[in-house]
């Protein structure tokens, strides 16, 4: 089954305490995009500048990502630039250049419009929308959002969510889009804002999905070594919805949600070895099974006949 995501593919330089890189590959539908190829037929709707290198292209494509719905636009491509302390939950921005951003305006291809799942990045809400409008009928769709649209397009945003089945969302931007410090009651607000499954992620203490009454946490795959945080939350989202895809149950269960959260967990848990989508190129899919299993037997206790 194919899966669309629409988001952004941009240049960023990026510093850490472990390194530095200039024009690193990245954005979100980018990062999203090579880890989901892992599992579902990918579909990417975005926008590049003339300066996007078609060698970074065609790494997508050899991935098996369909580009068709990639727009090359006059102008250059979105570009970040960001610091990371030794805290590295959060990055500082130094400089955001949107560019051709700012005039993006998707367009999904006639092939893409009849796909079963549907990812939205973090862009504006209203482009969110947009994009929903040109679908037939998504058999499941997922969000991300950000603290900036929650603070300067908060009705917008609750527009895009009344339509969505599923928001993957960072634990303090749950608090601050609930207006609630605890994140069981945060789950609770968000979910009577459209989503019925709600996933909070909480970086290196891993993420928390909220389903029909029922919680389930998942660790973050321990590491010893983190070089680069950047797209970590884009492949864990990559890694939860190629999951559910390349599953194609008829409805969402219980058992696929939390193999899911489990996947993304592993997917991130590569992206953060190395800078930009370094780490993915060289990913053999014998790893992400070993990863995956670690983490099962790395939560697994035996029952007790009686507690007390």
């Amino acid at each position: 089954m194919s899966l669309v995501v629409v988001g952004t593919m941009a240049y960023d330089s990026v510093k850490t305490p472990f390194g530095e890189r200039d024009r690193a590959l990245g954005g979100s539908a980018t990062y999203f995009s090579m880890c989901a190829s892992f599992f579902s037929k990918v579909k990417l709707v975005a926008v590049v500048g003339q300066d996007f290198d078609n060698a970074d292209m065609k790494t997508l494509e050899e991935r098996g990502v369909d580009t068709a719905g990639v727009e090359k636009a006059e102008g250059k491509s979105f570009h970040w630039k960001g610091e990371y302390g030794y805290d590295l939950n959060e990055a500082k921005t130094l400089d955001t250049q949107l560019n051709v951003l700012m005039g993006f305006d998707p367009k999904l291809p006639d092939s893409y419009r009849n796909s079963d799942y549907l990812f939205l990045a973090n862009i504006d809400p209203k482009l969110q929308q947009k994009v929903l409008d040109q679908m037939e009928k998504p058999r499941l769709v997922a969000c991300d959002t950000m603290n900036f649209w929650i603070d300067g397009a908060l009705a917008e945003l609750k527009k895009t969510l009344a339509r969505v089945d599923i928001l993957i969302i960072n634990e303090g931007e749950a608090r601050m889009l609930a207006g609630a410090n605890n994140l069981q009651k945060a789950a609770s607000s968000i979910r009577d804002m459209g989503p019925s499954t709600v996933i909070i992620k909480r970086g290196e203490y891993g993420a928390l999905l909220f389903h029909k009454g029922e919680i389930f946490s998942a660790p973050a795959y321990p590491l010893e070594d983190v070089f680069d945080p950047t797209g970590a939350g884009d492949t864990f989202a990559g890694g939860f919805m190629g999951h559910i895809a390349r599953m194609n149950k008829p409805e969402l269960n219980d058992t696929v949600l939390r193999q899911a959260i489990v996947m993304g967990s592993v997917m991130a848990s590569f992206t953060v070895e190395d800078f930009s989508i370094d780490r993915l190129r060289k990913l053999e899919r014998s790893e992400i099974a070993d990863r995956f299993r670690f983490l099962k037997a790395f939560t697994h206790f035996e029952d007790l006949k009686e507690v007390v």
